[in-house]
């Protein structure tokens, strides 16, 4: 069984594995590297990356996010720019993009676990403004940190439902193949996430049923990278699943090697 550290490298090692396009694993790159070189949460730090990236040509944000940014590159506040998309769209801002992005927050052992589902909502508030972004996000956030800490699976799920909302702790119960969906509102991608991590074996496992599952929709199996790598650890991950991201890898691992080596020293919170 791989340690704490392991597992902790396997949450974004894993969201990589698992995001075939290619925008949420950068977008979580910069959360990741920001908790390394700030030793933690810093949400302005966090936000000038999105943005950065974002004026470097970003990609595969999703429609809130990419209205968001554009808006903030433009002039205005995050909370300007959230705000103002959000009623745009009529307040339908509960996507998954915060869920995709927020699991480093979980690798960072000086994050303690009660602030771990607070900092994911924060996080999440920069683009998406419905709460059920956040809740989920939260969800994603500390599922990961239980796991990382040798929580069991049954437990982990457990931790991770307090005080969420009935549409997430639906889609923490989903039992069944028919009740899974491909849309990428929040609830609906951190469902098939959770069906397949539960009922699979390995890392490979769970992964493949998902992209299986979504087909072209780069949604359910981001989740299941970072959640499954969680559970399972690096040594589960083949190199041959990141070869997709190219030249992105060795930043990517070494990022990942970076946030997680304080697990192995006994630094954790």
């Amino acid at each position: 069984m791989q340690g704490a550290e392991e597992r902790a490298a396997g949450v974004l090692i894993g969201l990589a594995a698992g995001d075939r396009i290619g925008g949420p694993v950068r977008m979580a790159l910069r959360l990741a590297e920001s908790l390394v070189e700030r030793d933690g949460f810093n949400i302005s730090d966090v936000a000038e990356r999105y943005v950065n990236w974002w004026l470097e040509g970003a990609f595969d944000t999703g429609p809130t996010a990419s209205g968001v940014l554009s808006k903030v590159a433009s002039g205005l506040s995050f909370e300007e720019a959230s705000i103002e998309t959000d009623r745009e769209v009529d307040g339908l801002t509960a996507g998954c993009n915060p869920a995709h992005r927020c699991a480093p927050l979980s690798m960072c052992s000086g994050i303690k676990d009660t602030q771990i589902g607070v900092l994911a909502q924060e996080e999440a508030k920069l683009t998406h403004r419905h709460p059920l972004a956040g809740d989920v996000a939260a969800t994603v956030a500390c599922l990961c940190r239980a796991l990382i800490r040798g929580e069991s699976w049954q437990n982990s799920v457990k931790l991770s439902s307090t005080d969420k909302r009935p549409e997430t702790l639906q889609a923490l119960s989903i039992q069944s193949p028919q009740a899974l969906s491909k849309s990428g509102f929040a609830p609906d991608a951190l469902g098939p996430a959770i069906y397949f991590v539960n009922g699979s074996k390995s890392f490979a496992d769970a992964l493949n049923q998902s992209i299986d599952f979504a087909g072209s929709a780069n949604y359910c199996p981001v989740l299941v990278g970072s959640i499954a790598g969680a559970r399972w650890g690096t040594s589960q991950i083949e190199n041959s699943a990141l070869h997709h991201h190219g030249e992105l890898v060795p930043r990517i691992k070494a990022t990942a090697t970076a946030l997680s080596r304080a697990w192995s020293l006994g630094e954790n919170a």
